[in-house]
């Protein structure tokens, strides 16, 4: 099973995210990763997918995307010919005994912190998922009380858009 991130570039109108997710529930895809806004112009969306998924099935949901009338563009975005992001925020206990090692694991990964009381400290990092991942996991020696993690946003590298595909 291989991992995907697709863009797909639709019509700005009510329903159309339903109407793209529907295609990859009725055809049992997973989605990893979901983000929606509005684009450079207020007409149109794009909605950022990441899924696994069978080479077949993917080939497959692609082509059934465009036959959507809401649906302008498609276009596959291959990690090494694009860059990703994702923002996490993540509230862990702020004991005295943990405190300073949570500081020079948040330093490390140059986490920053957003908000610090006696119960807990909030902290907002940005990257890839696999760094995001990765941080998740340090955190989990101590106690985390509560994460919250948006979608992958990417965009194609050079002079390309998805709009002129």
């Amino acid at each position: 099973m291989s991992k995907y991130t697709i863009a797909v570039l639709v019509k700005n109108q009510f329903g159309v995210l339903n109407r793209v997710t529907s295609m990859f529930r009725r055809r049992q895809f997973n989605i990893n990763s979901l983000t929606v806004s509005e684009t450079e112009s207020d007409a149109y969306s794009r909605i950022t997918v990441t899924y696994n998924g069978e080479p077949e099935l993917h080939n497959q949901i692609v082509n059934q995307l465009y036959k959507l009338p809401v649906v302008c563009k498609v276009k596959e975005l291959d990690v090494d010919e694009s860059v990703s992001c994702e923002v996490m925020l993540i509230k862990v206990k702020n004991d005295p005994a943990t405190r300073e090692d949570i500081r020079t694991a948040a330093d490390a990964y140059k986490a920053e912190t957003v908000d610090y009381t006696h119960e807990s400290i909030i902290m907002r990092i940005t990257g890839d998922s696999r760094r995001i991942d990765a941080f998740i996991a340090l955190m989990r020696e101590y106690t985390i009380l509560e994460l919250c993690r948006t979608g992958v946003v990417s965009l194609e590298r050079g002079s390309k858009t998805i709009s002129e595909i």
